[in-house]
């Protein structure tokens, strides 16, 4: 007797569906990219009970007749594609002709659909996959598709439900993807007959990002530069160096309209970013890239959330060249924003003496620090008013002052060193308001850019071994040595190779410390493979310089006198990453004028 047998069609369309509707949030997905397609320009959502007892999604789309009413319930019906040909230049979010007929097998499901010009509309309703009724329908010009009672023919799969709260945050995080994709639509949600939130058509991006997550995200992102080239356009907003969240949550990238999750992208971001980000931290990214649809497959996963690029090493070489000059243009803004022109003090009749404070000699460490060749004020700033306890303390004189001058006519976007709190954070005014620098921060970012720069420049020295170590390594990453061994030599690792994915070593950089020269390898390239291309030489030793140069920066606690403060923010703001330290903490923080007002009730 034959053991395999033929599914019955309704238990072939459950089981399918459990690729394509994993929770209510699926459902949602499912229906507002269909609507899209439709070419609607107005989608409401409504909810009961986290999405479990109910679904329904409506829309003003071009509708359908009967038979194409009923053909969208027959699996694999789709308008999207005529042939495999199409495949390759897919340019609608929908195209496999899943979605209904999976959704309608496992709910008790509505649709009620009707074409512009049409007098009468169509309704159907199905239970588990089985059509019931088929009648004409009085619903306005457009389609409601209505979900009810999710997975009641599946109760197994149904206890795998969260509760109704996280079904409707994952709800609600799926309507914001698609309304940051498609900012032209505008977009409602009830939930439990409650209007949530309702977004009208946007005609920028900064004005849905506005409208979702208010004006003060929206001030703290940099727009991407948009290039373009022959093959791909790089469009969006990223966070500010210093703007970070613990998981990937705000993280959003788009594929020719569509949201996807790929971990090609979140590493290029990654490397982006590089020291302007801690570990562990996740940038905020609102990425769009437009590409050749024949250049991206997005027949790759069922609901469509993966997709695979033909040039994947193109893709992040550009993305991470986009990110990396986005962030240099912001360090652009910040020299004018801060770099104040040359500008001669007013005559006063006795100049003001700054009193010299213990300080500690940095031009070990950072030359022109301490050697006192400074020349006062390059861009006149008002000397500060240095508070006591960095004044040097005269016994018999305990009400010994500091002596100020008026400050200097100031230039727009001048700014001017205050003072010091807390002997760490550097008091400064500009144009806006208040401006706070961590002097440790910012002299970390000033030596780690110094010397990553010396070392590029005069090499890296490399220590041989005592002895030499061999190790062996999988095919790929055996490939990836094969074709990389130059870059690796130049980072002071001497490796060449000894047998079929056998490798030896017999130097490494003499500031690293390794005691496993067999998985420190390993690591390399796990830490390289995420480079970009154009990276620094220097990155294999980039943490070690990064350790090295906090153990020499300018602590809290160690007094600078008003020359070394204002070369250290001189120096700072010539970094290539002044915003922050090698490890991601900002350098300086901006109060503006604002919000000091706010605080002191001058403004609502």
């Amino acid at each position: 007797m034959s053991r395999i047998r033929l599914l019955p069609d309704t238990v072939a369309s459950q089981v399918a569906a459990g690729e394509v509707v994993e929770r209510p949030a699926s459902v949602v997905k499912e229906l507002i990219e269909n609507s899209i397609d439709a070419g609607a320009r107005k989608i409401e959502i409504m909810i009961r009970r986290g999405g479990i007892s109910l679904v329904r999604v409506s829309d003003d789309g071009c509708g359908m007749d009967r038979d194409d009413a009923l053909l969208s319930l027959e699996r694999h019906a789709t308008s999207k594609i005529r042939s495999a040909s199409d495949l390759q230049a897919i340019g609608t979010l929908g195209f496999r002709g899943e979605a209904l007929p999976s959704i309608a097998s496992v709910s008790r499901f509505r649709l009620t659909t009707r074409e512009p010009k049409a007098i009468a509309g169509t309704e159907i309703i199905v239970n588990g996959g089985k059509i019931d009724i088929v009648r004409d329908g009085g619903e306005a010009p457009g389609t409601q598709a209505e979900a009810r009672s999710l997975f009641y023919n599946l109760p197994a799969r149904r206890k795998f439900l969260r509760s109704e709260n996280t079904e409707s945050r994952n709800i609600e995080h799926q309507i914001h993807l698609q309304a940051i994709g498609h900012p032209q639509i505008a977009f409602t949600l009830l939930r439990d007959d409650r209007l949530m939130f309702q977004l009208p058509a946007a005609t920028t991006l900064n004005e849905r990002i506005r409208d979702l997550y208010g004006v003060e995200l929206l001030e703290r992102l940099i727009q991407l530069n948009g290039a373009t080239s022959r093959k791909i356009r790089i469009s969006g907003f990223i966070g500010q160096a210093g703007l970070s969240r613990q998981t990937r949550a705000q993280q959003l990238v788009f594929v020719n309209g569509r949201a996807i999750e790929s971990g090609l992208i979140t590493v290029a971001i990654r490397e982006g970013y590089h020291t302007a980000l801690m570990k562990g931290r996740y940038p905020v990214t609102f990425l769009f890239l437009d590409l050749d649809p024949a250049a991206v497959d997005v027949n790759v996963h069922p609901a469509k959330r993966e997709v695979r690029f033909r040039d994947p090493t193109g893709v992040r070489e550009a993305i991470v060249r986009c990110v990396q000059q986005t962030l240099e243009r912001g360090r652009a803004e910040w020299q004018q924003k801060f770099r104040a022109p040359h500008i001669e003090p007013e005559p006063v009749g006795t100049e003001a003496k700054i009193p010299e404070a213990p300080h500690r000699e940095l031009s070990h460490f950072a030359p022109g620090f301490g050697d006192g060749s400074h020349r006062r004020a390059e861009f006149a700033p008002a000397p500060p008013v240095i508070p006591s306890s960095l004044a040097p303390q005269e016994r018999g004189d305990p009400g010994h002052a500091v002596q100020t001058i008026p400050p200097a006519k100031a230039a727009p976007q001048q700014f001017q060193i205050i003072g010091v709190l807390n002997k760490l954070y550097v008091l400064m005014e500009n144009a806006d308001g208040l401006v706070l620098v961590d002097q440790h921060a910012a002299h970390e970012r000033i030596l780690f850019e110094e010397l990553r720069r010396r070392m590029e420049e005069q090499g890296v020295p490399a220590q041989k071994l005592l002895l030499p170590h061999t190790f062996d390594l999988p095919p790929r990453d055996a490939d990836w040595i094969e074709r990389n061994m130059s870059i690796l030599q130049k980072m002071g690792i001497g490796i060449e190779s000894f047998g079929p994915s056998t490798f030896k070593i017999d130097s490494l950089p003499a500031f690293l410390n390794v005691s496993d020269p067999a998985q420190f390898m390993r690591k390399v390239i796990d830490d390289l493979k995420s480079a970009s291309n154009t990276s620094s030489p220097m990155r294999l030793g980039e943490e070690m310089i990064a350790k090295t140069v906090c153990r020499h920066a300018v602590k809290a606690n160690d007094p600078l006198r008003y020359p070394e403060v204002e070369k250290l923010i001189r120096d700072l703001l010539d970094c290539d990453l002044p915003y922050c330290c090698p490890h991601g903490r900002p350098t300086m923080i901006q109060i503006s004028l604002a919000e000091l007002e706010k605080k002191f009730g001058r403004k609502i």
